[in-house]
């Protein structure tokens, strides 16, 4: 839940570093440290907070060293304070580290009988004494890293520098994220890819259990358990640095908002065939055979991901006509999931290491199911251990609140039903074209949708007080609903609750009165009459109605407080227009309350531990 970050060349490292801190801060904000060798010593500036304050003390000190490691935390083991902030030290080793170790009470234990003395409550100063111990013995530091993490357990991306070796970064991963990157004279290494783009485009992907000697402009990849040599090419990644910059916006997230149309038409590109009616087999990582084969869909994911999910249930069954069902992540592998021979599992997860989705994953395949990763970030952990792999193209997705991956998921699925319908001959080729159609029209329809951002901005300071909010929805506006209550519920802290329409007389009624304001998302389709009537339900116990219409609705105007208009679409396509509205009320009320809109507290953008 960390961002790492390393550099070994000839520039002083430091601005290098920090940048990166920067650039991952959305992983984890509660601290944050350096490691730099300069002049035969270790110097090791952390503090606590927001990276301004380790700011402060950059500027106070300045440091010129050419070979160091940062660390920005997100707490799983000892409370944020300056002594449990990364970099941990030993002797001459520093090390930085993302994920678990879960071994840690017993390998402590070990280490305190034989004299050793720790200075933190967390799990990775461990390495650093493991690999400590080892170079007291003679053993250069990679070799010393191996060693340790022998005796570890659990889920882990390291960095480690020694002040004895100031040429050389050591890094080592394990089901947690890290990048490297290669430049004239430099070597890089960060928890995700934004951390180095101002500096090389030519990364390469560390797999689980492999390590890697940095030199200057030189990386050297060995498995961890053999030392056996990898050869690996390095990728060529193509975001542009700016992607990951604001853009003069006040926040990410909300750049990330109106990033949405380029986002889903990145999404679709290349990937609907010349005639408009099927799509592209190659694109869509699922072969024919296996899509035809088809008896069941099941979609595993955690948080935002899983509403995505509960559209692409709709989607598959209404499309594709395979029965679908939709699995939170977190709870699959917990219980004996049943997994037959004709089941496609679908795992989503913005970042590829979600550790809950790429656990259920692994449980699954094991099972026998084929399995294919949805996941915004090539050569991910999920998207490496499934069988096939559908990207999205959001690009960088700063905010910790989901958005623009949210609605190119819906994009990735939307083909992947029309994919699965065609190849098993329930959906023909008029159809499908329709659908298709409609959904390249989607980019447009949204650039509409954002221009209620000032009918947002007015919801949100008409509310601003209130203490809870409740949103429902039918059918395919009852994964919206859901989500729009999650975003309130990220950004603002304002207590909120999705709900299935339908449900509101088992219980939610019973919440509603003339303080709670109730977001009916009601587009123009096949569930309307029904949620006009559950619309007039909550009207009646004098609640503050929200509505989120289709354009020219006139019979809403007359029951809803307040009203929200989107652009008419194809039935199937309602969730990305209804969205928008929902996601930007969610934005304004966060703004207007003066909340960290996107870093809010207690949450990481990359949920890389369980």
């Amino acid at each position: 839940m960390c961002g790492i970050v390393g550099y070994v060349g000839s520039r002083p490292c430091a601005p290098i570093l920090f940048d990166g801190l920067v650039r991952l801060e959305y992983r984890g904000y509660d601290s944050a440290g350096l490691a730099v060798i300069e002049g035969g010593q270790l110097r090791v500036p952390r503090a606590v907070g927001k990276l301004s304050n380790l700011r402060r003390l950059l500027d106070a000190e300045p440091l010129v060293g050419a070979t160091g490691i940062g660390h920005t935390r997100w707490a799983t083991h000892g409370r944020p304070s300056e002594q449990n902030a990364h970099p941990h030290v030993a002797g001459p080793i520093a090390v930085v580290h993302n994920g678990i170790i879960e071994n840690h009470l017993a390998l402590r234990r070990e280490l305190v009988a034989q004299g050793v003395t720790f200075s933190s409550e967390t799990d990775t100063e461990i390495v650093a004494h493991l690999v400590h111990a080892a170079v007291k013995k003679g053993t250069d530091l990679a070799t010393a890293l191996r060693q340790a993490l022998a005796r570890v357990e659990g889920a882990y991306a390291v960095a480690v520098v020694s002040r004895d070796e100031p040429d050389r970064l050591v890094v080592a991963k394990n089901a947690s994220p890290l990048v490297l990157g290669r430049a004239e004279g430099e070597a890089f290494a960060a928890s995700d890819i934004p951390a180095l783009l101002s500096h090389t485009r030519e990364m390469l992907f560390l797999e689980d259990g492999e390590m890697a000697v940095l030199r200057a402009g030189a990386i050297d990849i060995t498995r961890i358990a053999s030392g056996e040599k990898v050869e690996r090419k390095p990728r060529r990644i193509d975001w542009s640095p700016m992607q990951a910059e604001k853009g003069g916006y006040k926040h990410f997230m909300l750049k990330e908002i109106h990033e949405q149309p380029r986002a889903i038409e990145d999404t679709l590109r290349g990937r609907i065939d010349r005639e408009g009616a099927d799509v592209v087999e190659d694109e869509i990582g699922l072969s024919a055979a296996v899509a035809a084969g088809v008896q069941r869909v099941l979609l595993l994911a955690c948080g935002t991901s899983h509403h995505a999910t509960i559209v692409g249930r709709y989607l598959v069954e209404r499309l594709a006509g395979v029965p679908a069902v939709t699995e939170l992540a977190s709870e699959f592998r917990y219980r004996e999931p049943v997994v037959k021979p004709g089941d496609l599992v679908v795992a989503v997860s913005q970042s590829g290491e979600t550790a809950d989705t790429l656990a259920a994953l692994k449980e699954a395949k094991a099972r026998g199911a084929h399995v294919l990763a949805l996941v915004n970030v090539i050569d991910s952990a999920i998207a490496r251990t499934a069988d096939g792999r559908l990207y999205t193209h959001a690009g960088p997705e700063i905010g910790v609140a989901s958005t623009k991956c949210f609605t190119a998921q819906l994009a990735a699925l939307t083909l992947l039903a029309v994919y699965i319908g065609r190849r098993r001959g329930t959906l023909d080729a008029a159809r499908a074209s329709k659908i298709l159609a409609a959904l390249l029209e989607i980019p447009s329809r949204m650039r509409e949708t954002l221009a209620v951002d000032k009918d947002t901005q007015a919801l949100a300071k008409k509310f601003l007080d209130a203490r809870d909010f409740l949103y429902l929805g039918r059918g395919l506006s009852f994964a919206v609903a859901l989500e729009g209550a999650l975003k309130l519920k990220e950004i603002s802290y304002v207590h909120a609750e999705g709900y299935a329409a339908g449900e509101m007389k088992h219980g939610p009624i019973a919440l509603i009165d003339n303080h709670m304001p109730v977001v009916v998302v009601m587009p123009r389709d096949s569930t309307y009459e029904k949620i006009l009537s559950n619309l007039q339900e909550a009207k009646a116990r004098e609640g503050r109605i929200i509505a989120i219409a289709t354009h020219g609705d006139e019979e809403v105007r007359h029951l809803a407080g307040d009203v929200i208009e989107v652009p008419a679409v194809e039935e199937e396509l309602t969730p990305f227009a209804t969205i928008v509205p929902l996601q930007l009320l969610a934005y304004h009320v966060a703004d207007m309350k003066g909340t960290d809109v996107d870093q809010p507290r207690n949450l990481a953008k990359t949920v890389t531990v369980e």
